[in-house]
């Protein structure tokens, strides 16, 4: 008698906790269901992490970087990477090989190898260059610093260049503008996207015509030759800040097309839908119908084409960039870096130069695998 009594128990508990289970998704918000959905994406989540970190740097690259990243010194030219280790002989105290150089009696120069037998300490959260946050005051901590930091040592996790600068701390600023370009460039696009896509969907006639007409020449163009001559035609006098702002105007105004014939498809079926009628014939105008009842119905599908939109910006930045006809020197993007490794002999002295590539396919592939994780979750018949 008490093991059915258990038993019985056992599944009124589990019948009242899929009852309420059923009601928690029946009330449950659109975006509610896709953020349950997107969870059970182990590798999506981990993708978004390392984007978070990506955007962290983009935030305070300073606190990450271990140098100025223009600091030139001609002495130190490709100096190898330097590898972080943990741990030595008494246990958790990290520290860097030393560098030794000796010059070449042929060439004059300074070749640099790395001696493990010599080590440099540092420490996380220590003392460094000073710089400001995000505008708001100034400190000197960084992520990482030497212990000592009277020491006339220094840190070069990923190397130096042909200039001695170096390698990691412009890759921390590389990466903001890079990241940057990219979301910017998405945002431009899905603005254009779904407003010339949504007037042409719901308005339809000549309008619907005419913008579909432009969106065929535009996807009718070569993309490469109209990037290098859009990106050919910028001022060379120009300011960095103004050659970012004009790399973005172009990257968005050619791609905005895809997202705007799938926003006009949405709305030539979303306007014969009764919520739609409903909402007109309450008196709404055309543009609350539009931003209130029809793009928030499809608005979890807009943030997955974008965010699978943002890597082809990132990597076309970084083509134009490293063709010279991008984002130019003073200014450091993943591009700009990939210029000092265009040649052999560069790679067979410093292959470290190679590093931006490596950081361009891992964020490209962070999104994509974000952006399928979100087209999955935001797809209502595919769970």
């Amino acid at each position: 008698m008490t093991e059915n009594s258990s038993t019985q128990v056992l599944a009124q508990e589990l019948e009242k906790a899929a009852t309420q289970a059923e009601e928690r998704v029946s009330v449950a918000s659109n975006w509610q269901l896709v953020w349950w959905r997107f969870k059970k994406n182990r590798l999506a989540l981990f993708s978004a992490a390392v984007l978070i970190f990506f955007y962290l740097i983009v935030l305070i690259p300073d606190f990450f970087a271990t140098q100025d990243p223009e600091a030139t010194e001609a002495r130190l030219v490709f100096i190898p990477a330097q590898a972080l280790n943990l741990f030595d002989e008494s246990g958790l105290h990290p520290w860097v090989p030393a560098v030794v150089g000796k010059r070449n009696p042929v060439t004059l120069r300074m070749e640099w190898q790395v001696d493990p037998t010599k080590k440099v300490y540092v420490r996380f959260f220590g003392s460094g260059f000073k710089y400001s946050i995000l505008g708001l005051f100034r400190t000197d901590i960084h992520l990482l610093g030497l212990e000592d930091p009277k020491s006339e040592d220094k840190i070069y996790l990923l190397g130096t260049d042909r200039l001695g600068r170096d390698q990691w701390s412009r890759m921390m600023y590389s990466t903001r503008t890079s990241m940057t370009v990219g979301l910017v460039a998405v945002a431009l696009s899905v603005i254009l996207g779904v407003l010339l896509g949504g007037i042409s969907g719901y308005f339809g006639g000549w309008i619907d015509l005419i913008i579909q007409r432009l969106i065929e020449l535009l996807q009718s163009l070569p993309t490469i030759p109209i990037w290098l001559a859009m990106t050919a035609a910028l001022p060379q006098d120009w300011r960095p800040d103004q050659v970012f702002f004009a790399i973005t105007i172009i990257l968005a105004f050619i791609g905005w097309t895809t997202l705007g014939r799938e926003v006009r498809g949405r709305f030539l079926s979303l306007r014969e839908e009764d919520f739609v009628l409903a909402a007109d014939l309450a008196g709404c105008s055309r543009f609350r119908i539009i931003t209130r009842h029809m793009v928030p119905a499809f608005m979890s599908h807009i943030i997955a084409t974008s965010t699978l939109a943002i890597p082809v910006m990132i990597v076309s930045e970084t083509s134009l960039s490293f063709l010279g006809l991008g984002i130019r020197p003073p200014a450091i993007s993943w591009g700009v870096l990939l210029q000092e490794a265009q040649n052999i002999q560069t790679i067979a002295q410093a292959p470290w130069l190679l590093t931006p590539g490596l950081f361009v396919i891992l964020a490209v592939l962070a999104f994509n695998l974000v952006g399928d994780g979100l087209r999955d979750a935001a797809d209502p018949y595919g769970h």
